[in-house]
């Protein structure tokens, strides 16, 4: 905990204070001054605007994604652990294997996914396009983390007693309420784990940005992480305002965690 938790954070936010010239030489603390400034910057808020949206992309679309996967296969059905294998094979592929594979699929010349669409897609293409780079790369990002999500709920689906069903069938309740009522009610735990792990996922992303677009075109997918980390950043070279961003990034992750579980954890069954 000490070794790989606490002293690397501790270094970060002490090299936070740092402020360094062009070539990350020279450095000298500005103490918590560094902080306010990299956070009023327009660099950061850029990212930060980036960084929310990409959640807003992939964290809802993905969960409804995962939960209806989840509740199809969720049958008794003959042959259908074909079809939960296939929904659950993403979760054993990296983020650098679905994000090439994507990148092939939208590129302009050859990909199958531009020659489909056509239009944009083909000039300058999706991920050349400042309006739709940032959704190309969402896209890739919901399938590389389908597995995940459609592994947890089935687990889930799975831990609800088949009585509560058959209680509501025998009521009078539909397909739709019985989903209403009785499944997602009881997902309830499933659901604000995954939610978190998600929006967690999503602001740490870089992989994507970083093979797809390079956090261009001209910064529209340039995130938080990408910022610390990117060949491209505006601060590759100034470790001071690197480890100042990542900070700020933990303390954003801290404060949405805190307002899920205060937030939504008040509205969750636990069951005994």
């Amino acid at each position: 905990l000490v070794t790989f938790v606490l002293y690397p954070l501790g270094r970060a936010v002490w090299l936070g204070h740092q402020r360094c010239d062009a070539t990350g030489d020279n450095c000298r603390s500005n103490g918590w001054d560094q902080y306010v400034d990299v956070f009023r910057s327009r660099e950061f808020q850029q990212a930060f605007g980036v960084t929310v949206k990409f959640a807003l992309m992939t964290v809802p679309v993905g969960l409804v994604l995962g939960v209806g996967l989840a509740v199809l296969a969720d049958k008794h059905l003959r042959g259908i652990g074909v079809f939960r294998t296939i929904f659950s094979s993403t979760v054993a592929t990296s983020v650098a294997v679905a994000s090439l594979m994507w990148f092939f699929l939208l590129n302009p010349s050859v990909g199958v996914v531009a020659e489909w669409m056509g239009g944009a897609a083909k000039t300058p293409g999706l991920l050349r396009d400042e309006g739709t780079a940032l959704w190309a790369v969402a896209v890739s990002s919901i399938w590389a983390n389908l597995g995940f999500t459609f592994i947890v709920v089935t687990a889930g689906l799975q831990g609800i007693p088949a009585e509560l069903y058959e209680s509501a069938y025998v009521d009078g309740a539909g397909g739709w309420t019985r989903f209403s009522n009785v499944t997602v009610p009881m997902l309830g735990p499933t659901l604000l784990f995954v939610g978190v792990v998600l929006t967690s996922r999503a602001f740490q992303s870089y992989g994507e940005f970083d093979l797809l677009t390079g956090g261009g075109p001209a910064g529209s997918t340039t995130s938080l992480t990408y910022l610390v980390y990117g060949n491209n950043s505006i601060i590759r070279n100034n470790s001071g305002l690197q480890a100042a961003v990542a900070v700020l990034l933990f303390l954003v992750l801290l404060v949405l965690s805190v307002l899920q579980l205060r937030g939504v954890e008040r509205r969750v069954h636990y069951a005994d």
